[in-house]
């Protein structure tokens, strides 16, 4: 279930474009506690979002790979997401490698069906890995 809660995450986070950015990033929102919200409001101010939107862009998630290590009750994650950005003539390949914590929560359906939140949320690195033309 914490596999499915990461996925779930990463998805709604990366997997944006212009029409479906807001939508999916509320929903991300609710998998995660303030470290998620301040990454987004970071991101936001440094326009992320806003060339999103300018230049048609197409961010799509290729793979989300999370491994989870749980010692003394406490579980840690560390996940690779591949994704790539759609500029029209040039797609550009990424990947990010995010840490953070997994605690139990309430469920709420369906905002948050898996009963888990993401905290000390982390984008670690981001690389880039190929281009395409």
């Amino acid at each position: 279930e914490a596999l499915a809660h990461l996925e779930l995450f990463h998805s709604y986070f990366y997997n944006i474009d212009a029409s479906n950015y807001e939508k999916n990033l509320e929903k991300a929102l609710w998998l995660g506690n303030n470290s998620v919200d301040n990454l987004y409001r970071q991101k936001k101010a440094d326009g992320v979002y806003n060339r999103l939107i300018q230049y048609s862009l197409v961010q799509r998630v290729l793979s989300i790979d999370s491994q989870i290590d749980e010692q003394n009750g406490e579980q840690t994650f560390r996940t690779v997401t591949v994704f790539e950005i759609n500029r029209g003539s040039t797609i550009d390949t990424y990947e990010l490698v995010s840490t953070g914590n997994l605690i139990l929560v309430d469920r709420n359906f369906p905002k948050n069906p898996h009963g888990l939140l993401i905290t000390n949320y982390f984008e670690n690195s981001l690389k880039k890995l190929t281009d395409k033309n």
